[in-house]
């Protein structure tokens, strides 16, 4: 095997892999899915609730992912007891959508080492760590706009946040997610290879607040 495919066959397997050890990781990644993007691909199928224009969502709390620099742990053995359903029913506040919070757990909070409670208090810290930029937060018609736009949105409403700890991610033509990157202690930090890259779009569509 020649060493370009023998990289590209360890990338892959360290992307692909299961069954980790929990607590073997090096960063966090932070995840904030925009809420209109998320409905009108998969949640208004589904008649989810976050989707019901009187809750007015928009960023809503994803996940906080373990990473490694390359690739990240998922579906850890841990030996924390999985959450309650009142534990996980008390981050819909956040995540919006119902069952979120314990697919989370399942697929990234094991991962993390932590009890359940702790890493949902860890979750609901790192939200709170990162301001949503206001003219995001109250958007209130239909915009295409350059993706960096987004980004440096975040980055007035965060001074200490810098350009390659934060990508926006696009999906279907429109904008996706922001993705902040933090230490362990939840301190802002450079994002892995994997992640760094940003959606390149010059006319995303962004729907309004619903």
């Amino acid at each position: 095997m020649t060493a370009a495919l023998l990289a590209l066959s360890t990338l892959t397997s360290s992307v692909s892999a299961e069954g980790e050890r929990a607590g073997d990781f090096d960063y966090y990644l932070l995840s904030l899915s925009w809420s209109p993007t998320w409905c009108a691909l998969t949640g208004d199928a589904r008649n989810s609730p976050q989707c019901d224009p009187a809750e007015d969502r928009g960023f809503v709390l994803h996940g906080l992912w373990p990473q490694y620099e390359t690739g990240w742990p998922s579906f850890c053995r841990t030996p924390q007891r999985d959450p309650s359903r009142q534990q996980t029913a008390a981050m819909e506040d956040l995540t919006g959508a119902p069952g979120l919070a314990w697919y989370e757990w399942k697929k990234h909070g094991r991962c993390s080492g932590l009890s359940a409670t702790d890493y949902f208090a860890l979750e609901r810290k790192a939200y709170e760590s990162i301001e949503i930029p206001r003219v995001l937060a109250n958007l209130d018609r239909d915009v295409r706009l350059p993706a960096k736009v987004v980004e440096q949105a975040f980055l007035e409403a965060n001074p200490g946040l810098d350009a390659d700890e934060i990508t926006i991610t696009c999906k279907s033509g429109r904008i996706q997610e922001a993705r902040i990157c933090l230490t362990k202690e939840l301190e802002p930090r450079r994002c892995g290879a994997d992640t760094i890259r940003d959606c390149s779009l010059s006319n995303a569509l962004m729907e309004k607040v619903r």
